[in-house]
């Protein structure tokens, strides 16, 4: 076991002054996590960071902390802790220096290296946002339909804030029960046609299923428009993950999964690659987000356009969003596949349903295929420092503190 190694199946103290409420119980920082105090200059690669584009990041998100409640209530500590920070960056100028970024992370955040007990290192994947080429009506070429979130779906209580996640069931009503949703060999088959729910049509159909896997899409279409659509609404049904059938079927050598791996079976093996897509009986829906524009990413479960190699998806269940984390690992993002060191200041604004546990994140590296490549082929270990505002003690418990409303300005408040 690491010095000064802090089990933490126990909560935090803020150290600030204001009055505790009495009638609310200690609340657990990290359930089931390991935290090592640790220094900046400890994290490989801090020095030479983009601190300002991390910054940028940090700032988005400080506006919906400020303009959302938390997840749960009463709030957790991290979420109380990071208004106060972010009320501190909002005195900062519009664009500071990235020096100024530096110390500002540096003078109001803490880092602790942080891991699942019985797992030393953490794990990392990665995500993207596809572009395909589609239409807004059907034709000999485009004949494979997206659709928007059927009418008849019923989904579980939406949280509080963020768009719906890609977790738990989905009902249809027949003759007065409810009966799961629609799988997707079902869909396929024609469950869903001419209802009036295609809100584009695309190509190939495999083209189809990992924007369903990524959860957005961009759609460019004949002339040239860009159509931006986004994860709303999921059928419940369990999500299978082909690359390990392919594996467990001794198609694919664990050591050479990936993305572009099971796209190039699909491709060699048209229909054995249709059935083998059949056997993840998820299906997510979209809509169009308007909202997004230029080279704004997709919008994460935090209601934010996420930024390529700044946002992470985290297990939300755990963390706050709007933290900052800083990941270092020996990642394949060179060419070709090289392998190249990555030591980043990235911020969580997303979830995803497999992303589980306190030292678990998949980054995000924008749009397009070059993106798709570099994510598809993330699949490593890597070390956590997670960056905890200063106000938090790790070693004492607490109870939740009244929710302060600092003062925002405009520039922090934006919203996708």
């Amino acid at each position: 076991m690491r010095a000064h190694l802090v089990i933490l199946a126990f909560s935090c103290v803020l150290t600030g002054g204001a009055a505790l409420a009495s009638a609310a119980p200690p609340r657990v920082l990290f359930p089931q996590a390991a935290l090592e105090p640790i220094g900046f200059d400890t994290l490989p690669g801090w020095e030479q960071d983009d601190h300002a584009g991390a910054l940028v990041a940090f700032r988005r998100s400080c506006g919906r902390i400020h303009a959302k409640p938390d997840l749960v209530d009463p709030p957790r500590p991290v979420f109380t802790a990071l208004r106060h920070v972010c009320a501190q960056a909002a005195h900062l100028p519009r664009k500071p220096s990235d020096a100024a970024a530096r110390h500002f992370f540096e003078k109001e955040f803490r880092p602790f290296r942080i891991a699942a007990i019985d797992q030393p290192a953490g794990f990392l994947t990665g995500y993207y946002e596809p572009e395909v080429e589609g239409s807004l009506t059907r034709s000999a070429e485009f004949s494979i339909p997206l659709y928007r979130r059927p009418p008849d779906l019923i989904l579980g209580p939406p949280p509080k804030d963020g768009p719906p996640v890609n977790k738990g069931p989905a009902y249809r009503r027949v003759d007065g029960k409810l009966v799961p949703y629609y799988d997707r060999p079902a869909i396929e088959d024609g469950a869903l046609k001419d209802k009036g729910l295609e809100v584009a049509w695309i190509r190939d159909p495999a083209d189809a299923f990992f924007a369903h896997i990524q959860g957005s899409l961009r759609v460019r279409l004949p002339d040239g428009h860009v159509l931006r659509l986004n994860y709303d609404g999921h059928n419940g049904q369990p999500y299978t993950p082909i690359g390990r059938l392919l594996i467990d079927r001794g198609l694919v050598p664990r050591e050479k999964m990936s993305m572009d791996a099971i796209r190039a079976y699909i491709e060699a093996h048209p229909e054995e690659g249709r059935e083998l897509m059949r056997q993840n009986k998820s299906y997510i829906f979209f809509r169009v987000a308007h909202e997004l524009k230029g080279d704004d990413g997709a919008v994460g479960a935090q209601g934010l356009p996420l930024a390529a190699g700044r946002s992470i998806a985290v297990d939300k269940a755990i963390h706050v969003y709007g933290t900052p984390f800083f990941i270092a690992a020996d990642l394949p993002t060179g060419e070709a596949g090289a392998i190249e060191p990555f030591g980043r200041l990235m911020i969580a604004q997303d979830t995803g349903s497999a992303i589980v546990g306190p030292a678990r994140a998949d980054i995000f590296f924008g749009a397009g295929k070059e993106a798709g490549a570099v994510a598809g082929r993330i699949q490593h270990p890597g070390a956590f420092a997670v960056l905890l505002p200063r106000a938090l003690d790790p070693s004492r418990r607490h109870v939740p503190l009244p929710k302060p409303r600092p003062a925002v300005p405009a520039t922090m408040s934006e919203t996708p």
